[in-house]
């Protein structure tokens, strides 16, 4: 593949400015590795899993490729301190974090040689992570799927990348190279994409999972869980139709959670996109077929490169 520099694929050592997202249940070694080998950086998804699992996964992933290979931790885990600890010990070269602060593993990360990437919903986060010693920021728009801020990646992106210095990775909404273009247009110098390797040949998602994206339509996706703050962007079906009606009818917090406790694991691993939760961005009718990650990169690098240079 030809290369596509920007300060992204410098500091990362990529050959191509893609990423993919840290999907929990989704993001394992034989998707990470593919898309590493693709030419783009893959990232396994630590979520809440505890540490050894993490370990096993990056492992794995090294014996599939020589590539780099970078981790996602969500730093609300329960076992956080202890994947943060097997980073180090792994010496992974590239972390992303969301759902928090990272502020607390900064050093020992850095120290390890370790470049550090947050997800940001705000410009004010994004100036923090900087402050704090990010190496790069991910600004991740409404458009994405799963946890969800407010802002539109396209109004977030631009005011992100005036308001820092370091690299911009533009994520949500983006999902072939129409979508990379546009972000780089706004000044981003990657993007990071979920919901598009979903759909990966090499992504262990379940069949059902798969086929729900590739059938969705633009209008397919809901969003639960607004009224207690913590908004998640999935596609539609039976459980976010009951969860959002009995949101409306002021259901308390505890009650909803039951609704979904293990679903997106039911969905992803079990095939039940009914009462499970099918987490997809907003772009999730624009995907018509499964495809390697190979052909991923390619075709959306291919795209992207044709409108730039036509601009």
């Amino acid at each position: 593949m030809q290369q596509f520099k920007t300060r992204i694929t410098d500091l990362l050592q990529i050959e191509v400015p893609v990423i993919q997202g840290g999907m929990a249940w989704v993001a394992e070694h034989h998707l990470a590795a593919a898309v590493s080998a693709a030419g783009g950086l893959g990232i396994i998804g630590a979520a809440n899993a505890p540490a050894d699992w993490v370990r096993n996964e990056i492992r794995k992933a090294r014996e599939l490729t020589d590539k780099p290979i970078g981790v996602n931790v969500m730093l609300l885990s329960p076992y956080a301190d202890e994947v943060a600890q097997v980073l180090v010990e792994e010496k992974v070269p590239v972390i992303t974090t969301g759902a928090g602060n990272p502020g607390k593993y900064m050093e020992m990360w850095k120290a390890a040689g370790a470049k550090v990437i947050p997800v940001v919903a705000s410009v004010a986060l994004a100036r923090m992570m900087e402050r704090g010693g990010a190496d790069a920021v991910i600004a991740e728009g409404t458009e994405s799927g799963g946890h969800i801020g407010a802002a539109t990646t396209m109004t977030l992106v631009p005011q992100v990348v005036d308001a820092v210095k370091v690299p911009v990775i533009a994520a949500g909404g983006i999902g072939d190279g129409r979508g990379m273009a546009a972000a780089f247009m706004l000044g981003a110098e990657a993007v990071q994409l979920g919901t598009r390797f979903v759909v990966a040949k090499e992504s262990i998602c379940h069949p059902n999972y798969k086929e729900r994206i590739i059938k969705a339509k633009d209008i397919d996706s809901a969003v639960t869980g607004r009224s207690h703050g913590h908004p998640i962007r999935q596609l539609r079906n039976q459980m976010t139709k009951e969860y959002i009606q009995k949101e409306q009818e002021g259901v308390p917090f505890e009650e909803l959670e039951l609704l979904t406790v293990g679903s997106l694991r039911n969905a992803v691993m079990e095939g039940d996109v009914k009462h499970g939760t099918v987490m997809a961005g907003q772009i999730a009718g624009m995907i018509h077929k499964e495809q390697t990650c190979q052909e991923i990169v390619e075709e959306i690098v291919k795209e992207a490169k044709a409108l730039m240079q036509g601009v």
